[in-house]
């Protein structure tokens, strides 16, 4: 299968427009640049290539950036902090996407040409190839073909840095933070096949563009240093939980991403243990070692005031009687006898106590552990099947991902290379075998039990399979992201029998399929695993077996199999990310237990008065727009004679620094930087073609030209080109929306109408807090209304609707709704019958407001089309209101 993008997703466009608009009036300039390296007496000199060149000034870009914040209501920046700009995006929104969409936007605006995205682990670095490779073909069609070559920086090929920097076309390298943050690494000496230059030097030359995919990675001294050490023009940084938030110009936290429904919803599927409090609970937690002493780091279980509570201590080796769990515990009787520790040993990672137990690192003595990981596993199959089920007519695949601490749980081999299957593959099988079997699932799969699960694991080099480390990689782990990344589409293949995978827990990254719906940690102690770590595996969208992404958030569900309580899972979630995010997240994360279906009333298509309100309103439609050219030329001129900007002219920036020569390396330090502005010719774009093909919509050549001149600012083309064309075709797009709404005529499309039928084919399934349960059932035709559980307005109007007398019937109008507009597709809230002295059919949009000024632009507009679509619409009056009373006023 292949995958497709959406080239139109408002919050990606956003995102790379906040990075094009650092830029605003730099001109488009060729970058051609000659370098020459040491004295005249040597071989190849003269090294010609293409760099980028900016010439904005820094206080030019310091302005630029405070205005994009301030229209994104960010922290403005009270000085730049180097040319280092931030952009945060929630896992799953299209970071990758993003940052490589900004390369061929800045090239065609701007013409820069040279990029490196600089990452901080193979995980990584194989997700960022793997777009390049699959988004390839995309950007070549939305930016006509535009030369452009990529590249994965290998030290055994360092020439390959000499055709980064000669090329005219855009240059894509992608480069391991620890392949060049090292004196000693290969990118930084001499190297024969280069005359003796170092690789580094012809990136320093070309003033890259430089990416940073995961900075808060790369925030040590070391590594802050090794990507100033690449000369970059400027540094972009993505990421969802950046340590350091250097000239934030575009957030979309993890509550955004959630309320806009640009990710899965989550929920959480608790399997805990109660009232077990019968055995000398103990888990080690792991060592803690200074220069004189060891200790342990263990949980056990305290009598309290309150009942049997955990408790977390420390305890080391000595003859008192400070580190007997005996007494640690609250002198409970089961830790009496015999619970002193005596040996700890570092290379085995074991804690052993007097009585002769000994429990090792990430383990505990639980004895129904293993029950809930069987359980846990129990949970999973039921969820994966139902989901199944669910989603066969619509074809799309789903998968569950186990992550688990030891690969030897689930497979290992023998010296022969015969499959010694571990306790969680056992435990796999069987209760696969007994599920599958019970008549509601039965056929669901139809493959055979040992094709539809699987593991990806690390392998030494003899082959055999390990356990990935948490703090660092190894050329085996490298193997294992690039078997995970090159199965993603085929993975995606319904027809492909694989379902269910399991992978080591320490894979951080990599395993980010839009098709996991399930993931279910099985680990022999609570999951240490950071809670975003976890669920960012499965919180992209999903797709169809087309490639397309599915928009339904009936859908759009993860569902996280975990060993602690709910409410547990969620206070660990929400502290992350108001560690990482600075905000609140309570309340974001749904408990599974919580979800109900709406039902349908039987026979709904029967009854006379949804029959009635449905006749009314089921028809499409489509639209043509009409404004009159002459108020267009007026109104767009006379914004763009008001813009406030002042148009400046480029500047010119001098850094001086000192070039030390040694054996071991070339180093340098700034000493000193000036700015200076300069009168210069400019090679001026063909304007009014730029202004046309950047516009949403088609003009003629002769409006555009009429609206330039109409602005009296031609003047200023010459102080600032581009900065003048930037500003026109923002001033431009917002007068073309604007008069297109105030000019649209809907007409009906003969023989088109919103099936009854769809209301069966899209079942709605969502949870208790998101539904208003009708007591009037003779009302409307299910048993409860879907509402947004935040939207006052909605609740309000919803149980208004079912008790108010005049209101003879009701509907929340579903999702696939939808209405045509320019800007989109618009989905309404309610239809009604209002009856008095005669009866109303109402459409509703239930806001907060009755002031559209006080509307987001694009939402404001989006009602204006709605209002004239049903103005087409016999006896229908559509309305913006706020309660009930607002419909007749």
């Amino acid at each position: 299968m292949k995958l497709h993008f959406d080239a139109g997703q408002s919050h990606q466009l956003e995102a790379v427009k906040t990075v094009t608009e650092i830029f605003k009036g730099q001109p488009v300039t060729n970058g051609y640049f000659e370098a020459s390296f040491g004295g005249y007496d040597s071989l190849n000199l003269l090294v010609k290539g293409v760099k980028n060149n900016i010439v904005l000034s820094e206080e030019q870009i310091l302005k630029n950036i405070r205005e994009i914040q301030k229209n994104h209501n960010l922290p403005v920046s009270s000085k730049l902090e180097g040319l280092n700009f931030t952009v945060e995006m929630e896992t799953g929104t299209g970071k990758t996407y993003v940052y490589l969409r900004t390369i061929y936007e800045l090239n065609k605006q701007y013409s820069f040409k040279k990029f490196v995205i600089v990452v901080p682990s193979i995980a990584i670095k194989e997700g960022a190839v793997k777009n390049l490779e699959i988004t390839y073909e995309h950007f070549q069609g939305l930016y006509g073909n535009t030369p452009a070559d990529f590249q994965v920086y290998d030290s055994s090929k360092v020439s390959a840095v000499r055709g980064f920097a000669d090329s005219n076309n855009i240059q894509i390298l992608v480069i391991n933070i620890d392949s060049f943050a090292k004196d000693e690494n290969i990118v930084n000496r001499p190297n024969d096949k280069l005359t003796g230059k170092q690789p580094i030097e012809f990136i320093q030359n070309v003033n890259p563009i430089v990416i940073v995919d995961e900075p808060q990675n790369m925030e040590t001294d070391i590594r802050k240093r090794a990507v100033e050490r690449l000369n970059p023009a400027c540094t972009l940084r993505y990421s969802a939980t950046h340590r350091n938030l250097y000239n934030l110009i575009y957030s979309l936290n993890p509550v955004k991403a959630f309320e806009l429904e640009l990710v899965k919803q989550i929920e959480v599927d608790s399997v805990t243990t109660e009232h077990n409090h019968n055995n000398a609970f103990i888990e080690f937690l792991g060592f803690k070692q200074n220069k004189n002493s060891i200790t342990a780091r263990i949980k056990i279980e305290s009598e309290t005031a309150a009942g049997i509570k955990p408790k977390i201590i420390n305890i080391g080796i000595g003859a008192d009687e400070k580190y007997n769990l005996f007494n640690l515990s609250g002198k409970r009787e089961i830790y009496r006898n015999g619970f002193i520790p005596i040996e700890m040993n570092i290379t085995e990672k074991f804690v052993e106590f007097e009585n002769g137990r000994r429990i090792y690192s990430g383990q505990n003595n639980n004895r129904i552990q293993d029950e809930i990981m069987k359980t846990q596993i129990e949970r999973t199959i039921m969820e994966h099947l139902q989901k199944e089920k669910s989603f066969k007519t619509q074809k799309i695949k789903v998968l569950s991902l186990f992550f688990i601490d030891r690969v030897a749980n689930y497979r290992s081999y023998d010296e022969n290379g015969n499959i010694i299957k571990g306790k969680i593959f056992k435990w796999f099988e069987e209760i696969y075998n007994e599920t599958i079997s019970k008549p509601d699932y039965r056929g669901i799969i139809p493959f055979e039990l040992k094709d539809i699960h699987n593991g990806y694991f690390s392998q030494d080099k003899k082959g055999h399979l390990t356990d990935s480390s948490e703090s660092r990689e190894t050329k085996a782990d490298t193997d294992t992201y690039r078997l995970i990344m090159k199965d993603k589409e085929k993975l995606l293949d319904v027809n492909n029998p694989l379902r269910f995978i399991f992978s080591h827990s320490a894979l951080r990254e990599g395993w980010d399929n839009p098709n996991v719906f399930q993931i279910c940690t099985l680990n022999e102690s609570r999951s240490e695993m950071k809670k975003r770590q976890e669920i960012g595996r499965g919180l992209r969208l999903a797709v169809n077996a087309e490639g397309k992404r599915i928009h339904d958030k009936n859908i759009n569900k993860l569902t996280i199999i975990s060993n602690e309580a709910y409410g547990d899972f969620v206070k660990s979630l929400q502290k992350e990310i108001e560690k990482d995010c600075g905000i609140d997240f309570s309340g974001k994360i749904k408990n599974k237990r919580n979800r109900k279906k709406v039902t349908l009333k039987k026979g709904f298509e029967l009854d006379a008065k949804f029959k009635e309100l449905w006749d009314k309103i089921k028809h499409k439609t489509t639209y043509r727009v009409n404004y009159e050219t002459e108020k267009l030329v007026s109104e767009a001129g006379k914004a763009l004679k008001e813009i406030k900007d002042e148009i400046k002219t480029p500047i010119i920036r001098i850094v001086k620094s000192d070039i030390n020569l040694t054996e071991e390396s070339v180093s340098g330090a700034m000493k000193g930087i000036a700015s200076k502005s300069v009168q210069c010719s400019f090679e001026i774009p063909n304007i009014i073609d730029y202004i046309q093909n950047k516009l949403n919509a088609k003009l003629t050549r002769k409006t555009i030209v009429e609206i330039v001149k109409c602005s009296g600012r031609t003047a200023d083309i010459l102080k600032n080109p581009q900065m003048f064309l930037d500003l026109a075709v923002n001033k431009i797009n917002n007068i073309m929306n604007e008069l297109m709404t105030n000019g649209i005529k809907y007409e009906k499309i003969a023989g088109r109408e919103w099936q009854m039928q769809l209301f069966k084919d899209n079942e709605i399934e969502t949870y208790i807090e998101n539904l208003y349960a009708v007591k009037n059932q003779s009302k409307t035709i299910t048993d409860s209304i879907v509402i947004d559980s935040l939207s006052t307005p909605e609740k309000q109007f919803a149980e208004d609707c079912d008790s108010n007398d005049n209101i003879d019937f009701f509907i929340k109008l579903p999702y696939w709704f939808k209405i045509m507009t320019p800007l989109g597709t618009y989905n309404p809230d309610w239809a009604l019958i209002y009856k008095n002295d005669k009866r109303i059919y109402f459409v509703a949009e239930t806001k907060s407001t009755l002031n559209l000024d006080k509307l987001r632009t694009e939402e404001k507009l989006k009602i204006k089309c709605g209002k004239a679509h049903f103005k087409e619409f016999t006896d229908v009056r559509f309305k913006t209101v706020k309660s009930i009373e607002d419909l007749i006023s």
